[in-house]
This record gives C-alpha cells, sequence and structure tokens, in this order.
C-alpha cells in the first residue's frame, strides 16, 4: 500500500509539472493540440525540462563545412522570423522539430552561403526541410539517457561480480546480487538453452544479457516522469533500428552451411519448390529484424502516448474536475506499462535466441532424406 501511494503521488507530481509547462505553453495559443504534446513528449531534445522553468541544457557538438562547432543548446534563441537560431564561427544555424539545420540554403558562386538569406527552414511539398544539415554529435536527452543506464549496469554487474568473488558468498546471493542472479539464470534457462541448445548457448549469453538489460532498464527510466529520467530510448526507432541490426549481423555471422542450405536451396521439396522458396527465405532474413526493430518501438511509443493522452484531458476538458479521473488512469496504464517494460525485453531477447538457434542448428541430411 505504501509503495501504491508513493505511485499514486509521483503521477500526481508528473501531471502536475506537465499542467504547469502546457499552461505556460499555451498561454499565446488559441486551443490546445493533444497530438502535438505528445509528439513534444516522446521524441528527442536538446534539453531536459526539469520542473517549471528549470531546464538543463546539453551540449551542441556539430561538424560543419569549417569544422567542429561547439556551444551550449541554451544559445538558440527566437529571432525576429520566429525561428529558433544561433550562430557560430559566421554560420547560423536553425533548429527545427529539434533537428539542426543550416541557417542558409542558397550559395553565390564561390560556394559561400547568402548572408542576407532569411532565417528559415525551407520545407518541400512533403513538408520534409530542404535545408543542409551539419553532422550531429549533440549529446541530446536520449544519449544522456542511454549513457546513464550503462553507467548503472557497469555499476550493478561490477558490484555483484565482487560479491561472489569475496568471502562473503556462501552459495546464497545477498544484496544486488539477489536481484542480478535470477534474471540471469533465467535467461539462462528459460531462453537461451531452449532456443539456441546446450552446445553453443554460452557464446550468445553476453549479448543476450546486455541487450535483455539494456531494453528493460531503459523502459523503466522512460516511464518515470522526472529529472535525470523520462526518456523514450527505446520509442526510439533508431535505437531499435541499431539493436536489430546487430541481432541480424550476429545470426548472419553465425549461419552454418545447413543454414544457408535452407534459406538457398531447401531441402526435402521438389526443385521449383526450391526456386520458388529461395527469394521468401531470403526476404525473411529481413522482415525478422524489421519485426523486431517495429515491435519495440511501437509498444513503448504507443504507452507514453496512452499516458500523455490521459493527462492532456484535462487541457481537452479545460477543467481540473478531470483531474481525478485523469490520474488514476494515469496510474493504472503505468502499473501496466511497468510489466510491458520486462516484457518487451523479455520478446526481444527470446526472439533474438530464436534466430540465433536456427542459424547455429544441425540439421540432417538423412532425417530429410527418410522423408
Amino acid at each position: 500500500m505504501k509503495r501504491l501511494i508513493v505511485f499514486f503521488l509521483t503521477m500526481l507530481l508528473f501531471v502536475c509539472n506537465f499542467s504547469h509547462l502546457h499552461a505556460k505553453a499555451s498561454e499565446n495559443s488559441d486551443e490546445f493540440n493533444p497530438t502535438e504534446v505528445a509528439m513534444h513528449h516522446i521524441k528527442d531534445s536538446h534539453q531536459f525540462d526539469i520542473w517549471g522553468n528549470n531546464v538543463l541544457f546539453l551540449p551542441i557538438i556539430l561538424w560543419t563545412e569549417n569544422g567542429l562547432v561547439t556551444f551550449s543548446s541554451k544559445d538558440f534563441h527566437c529571432d525576429d522570423s520566429g525561428q529558433v537560431v544561433v550562430e557560430k564561427k559566421g554560420m547560423k544555424f536553425i533548429k527545427f522539430h529539434e533537428k539542426i539545420y543550416y541557417a542558409y540554403t542558397q550559395k553565390n558562386a564561390n560556394g559561400e552561403y547568402i548572408s542576407n538569406t532569411p532565417n528559415i527552414v525551407n520545407l518541400d511539398e512533403n513538408h520534409h526541410p530542404m535545408n543542409q544539415a551539419p553532422w550531429d554529435f549533440s549529446v541530446t536527452k536520449n544519449v544522456f539517457s542511454m549513457w546513464m543506464s550503462l553507467l548503472v549496469l557497469i555499476l550493478i554487474f561490477i558490484t555483484a561480480g565482487n560479491y561472489y568473488k569475496s568471502n562473503k558468498y556462501n552459495g546464497v546471493p545477498k544484496g544486488i546480487a539477489s536481484v542480478v542472479e535470477p534474471v540471469i539464470v533465467f535467461i539462462r534457462d528459460q531462453v537461451a538453452i531452449p532456443n539456441i541448445g546446450l552446445k553453443n548457448y554460452r557464446k550468445y549469453m553476453p549479448y543476450l544479457l546486455t541487450v535483455f538489460f539494456f531494453i528493460w532498464l531503459n523502459n523503466l527510466m522512460g516511464i518515470i516522469p522526472f529529472f535525470p529520467f523520462g526518456a523514450n530510448v527505446t520509442g526510439n526507432i533508431a535505437v531499435t533500428f541499431t539493436l536489430a541490426i546487430i541481432t541480424l549481423i550476429i545470426t548472419t555471422i553465425s549461419g552454418n552451411k545447413n543454414y544457408w542450405k535452407h534459406i538457398f536451396w531447401a531441402p526435402g521439396v521438389p526443385v521449383p519448390m526450391k526456386i520458388f522458396l529461395a527469394p521468401i527465405e531470403v526476404i525473411g532474413m529481413f522482415t525478422k529484424p524489421f519485426s523486431l526493430m517495429v515491435r519495440l518501438f511501437a509498444n513503448i511509443t504507443a504507452g507514453h502516448i496512452i499516458i500523455i493522452s490521459l493527462v492532456s484531458l484535462i487541457f481537452i476538458f479545460k477543467t481540473y474536475m478531470v483531474a481525478p479521473a485523469s490520474i488514476v488512469a494515469v496510474v493504472f496504464i503505468s502499473m501496466i506499462e511497468i510489466l510491458v517494460t520486462a516484457l518487451q525485453a523479455y520478446i526481444f531477447t527470446t526472439l533474438s535466441a530464436l534466430y540465433f538457434g536456427n542459424a547455429t542448428e544441425e540439421h540432417h541430411e538423412q532425417h530429410h532424406e527418410n522423408h
């Protein structure tokens, strides 16, 4: 009951902060737009909104045509045209939907930017910016959260490892080891061994454990609604794409001759069917990691959007009378999200182990010949 009360008060704190920020943001607007608010909260940004007007500005690191440019995101300001711009090393940069572009798109005969070009973002017919962009290595909110999660994981496992090496360990884990060991044993016995097999599972355990704890921890940090948490790391398609690509690379490298034979020349079926199945199997090599990427991204993003939408009901109905029902609904969905954080990590890890098992499985040709 105490934990439930603390969780409820945390959600109330989130609603209050949310209300303060967007009530202030809506002072100059005629109508509250829940879609824009939801998109603002799930996308990456160059700053942390801590509470009220307190903001942690993150460093901007750009590789431009004039070399390296670094500054604080605090330096961005609105010019007379309402555009968010900054001028550094004789160049102007403009921020549009948290993406940084050169403020000028026109050049003269010498290849230099025309200085009297308005500070605007030129959009094409699909509303995509046509401005050139520098290489952006900035520390965004997602990058900050990933670094923090890595430091937390390193601290956890070093502490657990030191405990096992110490004289205090008597066969029964205590402290942080009592939390880590059951999860490791679960991934080994319920994920790695059943899907990969006793012969090959050990060499894949480091990756499976890493990806499970990384996804789980970042999912948990994403639903905590205050600094330094709240970043939507696993709801970023670039992050899930990278994880899926790593799974694809490991699967491809691990594939034995039987794996590739079943893809390009499936045994036990007529030759016309072999030719028909080959391109389908090749496509399947890429659709599997694609499904990993989309599943994690969609589920985590959907959870954030639902919570923000429930809070937005206060502004849609324009009354705080809706707040109690909104908070109760947010608490309920957040409790479900706690389960989803572990579930999505488990699904990603299990499917990755399944793909590794398929790539390393030893098939018996005699079995196919008998059939």
